[in-house]
């Protein structure tokens, strides 16, 4: 059978189609994301592992009555063409496209906005409660991998649904992968427990052949539950009671691909009163040669060959790459120098480090809240700490910055990584608030490097400084189109003079900010730029500035950012001050330069923002 994924009602179909016509549907689907991925990019592996898992939720579930969230949302794409958008596809991630992630703006079926891990249980619980209180009946599904399952927020959620006796479905879908490898003591537990598949079997046969015992089948059956569980605990250990000890029913392990047995578990999960959690073994890339061999590499990719697995290579360096390697040299000189990951230690460019100095690498996993208390016990012993961790996930992490990092005027370098506006991943992803959380905190520094050179002579004068330091720098190439600065020493660097205008370019806006500055030169404005590599404190000299206008541009929101800072330090100065940011709005998905300039953070923008102010027009 060969279905129409555009035209087709695939709700319908999920629920009512037989086994054999599901198992074709999820070769089709399978066969559209691998297509449609090869041209957009985006989170391929995850959603190839989960297709069955998707549509067996479909057949059981009620879906939007019934609330399906998926946590982070890398595997919503499935989600998404049963629901009616297999024909968004050709743009997703694109501007004003499909989103990459669930948004209960497109469509009533995303029950909760994800993009951050490890949410969709607490969520869940609290849709559920709402329930309870309001008198309505309708089932509430947590999709959560066993990645984001480490995240201690999960286990407050469990704890409160296993007390409360709440009836909320959780699956974990356990492929035994995230994005860095997965670590820690759930990761050996979860290890353990798919490998008690000896148990299920035997559980399975033994209440098969009691069933057709006759008369005495069915009472020998239930005399056996308590034995079941001695038995549980001599298979699979202890810690097998994990879940059912917070008093949570536990389905599993599952196999993830058996539609017929994955519908019946399902089914008992939505039938039964009280809170489950159903354990899910799925492979990550399932069904696409080159994602199963690599489902790493295509957890997030880029444009792809499909018959070789092969993307587009860039011959540009990243940020990230510049950092992992000065690092690694760094530790190799100071052996007090440790590293930390949150499970993404590959996307920061950590591996160099953990290559040459794995003694002192530290992945924690999805848990940036604890990295960064590590990383303060870690200074409190004297060592340098240096936690690599994106900037919209380190926004986790506030409280313990200011509380536990800066209050202590602790030494820990903060590797900010993917800092401004990010790309396809859109507003869950965008580190546009880091200047102003790091900003607020007193005793802060805030460096911000305009190219890999910078970064790297800024990571190497941070590890000689004193108290906490952030490094914030943007995703992709570090290759500016400037000519190199001067050597960073903790100073700015004057670009031009500008008797007319001054543009102070927060880190990476360099470039945008010296072609502006041009365009004001041909227009007949002596412009300058100024290269802000030090962002906190603000430079005391600028006060003096001899111009007209100052221009401050950075790829942070305005409220709290740079501008307002050099504005609050200013007030006094000659000169007139203009600030240029992020406006205060979540800015949505698309390509770098098409976002720059929604947020007048390209080069014509900001020409035609200072050039109004000697125009007036």
């Amino acid at each position: 059978m060969k279905y129409d994924l555009i035209n087709d009602d695939l709700i319908n179909i999920c629920k009512t189609a037989s086994v054999p016509e599901l198992e074709e549907l999820c070769e089709e689907i399978r066969r559209f994301l691998v297509e449609k991925v090869s041209k957009t990019g985006g989170h391929l592996a995850s959603n190839l592992g989960v297709v069955e898992l998707s549509v067996c939720l479909m057949r059981v579930f009620d879906s939007p009555r019934d609330r399906i969230i998926y946590d982070v949302g890398h595997q919503s794409y499935v989600h998404k063409i049963l629901t009616g958008r297999a024909a968004g596809f050709d743009t997703l991630r694109q501007y004003k496209g499909l989103s990459g992630f669930p948004k209960s703006r497109e469509s009533v079926h995303d029950a909760y906005d994800t993009g951050h891990s490890s949410t969709s249980v607490s969520a869940a619980y609290g849709m559920a409660v709402a329930r309870d209180i309001s008198g309505e009946d309708h089932n509430v599904v947590a999709v959560i991998g066993d990645g984001s399952f480490t995240n201690g927020v999960v286990f407050e959620a469990l704890n409160n649904i296993g007390a409360n006796q709440t009836k909320v479905i959780t699956i974990l879908n356990d492929n035994g992968m995230s994005i860095s490898r997965n670590v820690g003591a759930l990761s050996k537990y979860l290890n353990k427990v798919r490998s008690s598949q000896k148990y299920d079997q035997a559980k399975h046969s033994v209440k098969s052949a009691l069933g057709n015992v006759p008369v005495l089948g069915g009472p020998l059956s239930r005399g056996l539950r308590t034995s079941k569980q001695k038995i549980k605990y001599s298979v699979i250990g202890e810690e097998g009671h994990l879940i059912e000890d917070l008093g949570i029913k536990y389905f599993g392990p599952v196999d993830g691909y058996d539609i017929k047995n994955l519908t019946e578990i399902l089914q008992a999960a939505a039938e039964y009163s009280g809170p489950t959690l159903i354990h899910v073994l799925t492979t990550k890339g399932k069904g696409y040669e080159w994602s199963e061999k690599y489902p790493r590499k295509f957890h997030g990719i880029g444009p792809f060959d499909t018959q070789t697995g092969e993307t587009s290579s860039s011959s540009s360096v990243s940020y990230s790459k510049v950092f992992g390697e000065t690092l690694t040299a760094l530790a190799t000189r100071n052996d007090k120098i440790v590293a930390i990951a949150a499970a993404m230690g590959t996307a920061t460019g950590l591996m160099p480090f953990y290559e040459a100095h794995e003694e002192r690498y530290f992945d924690v996993g999805i848990a940036e809240e604890h990295a960064v208390v590590f990383a303060a016990g870690l200074a409190k012993s004297g060592y340098t700490p240096v936690v690599a961790i994106y900037s919209t996930f380190l926004q986790r992490s506030f409280d313990y910055l200011i509380q536990d990092i800066a209050l202590q005027k602790l030494h820990v370098i903060f590797a900010v990584d993917r800092a401004g506006l990010v790309g396809a991943d859109g507003e869950t992803h965008h580190g546009m608030f880091d200047i102003s959380y790091f900003s607020m905190i007193p005793g802060m520094t805030v460096l911000a490097p305009a190219d890999g050179y910078q970064l790297s002579e800024m990571l190497e004068f941070a590890v000689g400084m004193e108290g906490p330091v952030a490094i914030r720098y943007p995703r992709g190439s570090c290759e500016g189109k400037h000519l190199r600065l001067k050597r960073f020493r903790g100073s700015n660097s004057v670009i031009s003079d500008g008797r007319d205008v001054t543009i102070l370019a927060v880190g990476a806006m360099l470039d945008e900010c010296i072609l502006a500055a041009e365009k004001l030169r041909a227009s007949g404005i002596d412009a300058g730029v100024t290269n802000v590599a030090v962002v906190k404190p603000i430079d005391s000299s600028w006060a003096d500035l001899d111009t007209k206008l100052v221009v401050t541009v950075e790829d942070n929101v305005l409220r709290g950012g740079f501008g307002e800072g050099f504005t609050a330090a200013n007030t006094d100065a000659s000169y007139d001050i203009i600030n240029i940011g992020i406006p205060d709005r979540f800015i949505e998905h698309g390509d770098i330069p098409s976002l720059r300039r929604e947020c007048g953070l390209d080069a014509e923008s900001i020409y035609e923002r200072t050039i109004r102010y000697f125009t007036g027009k």
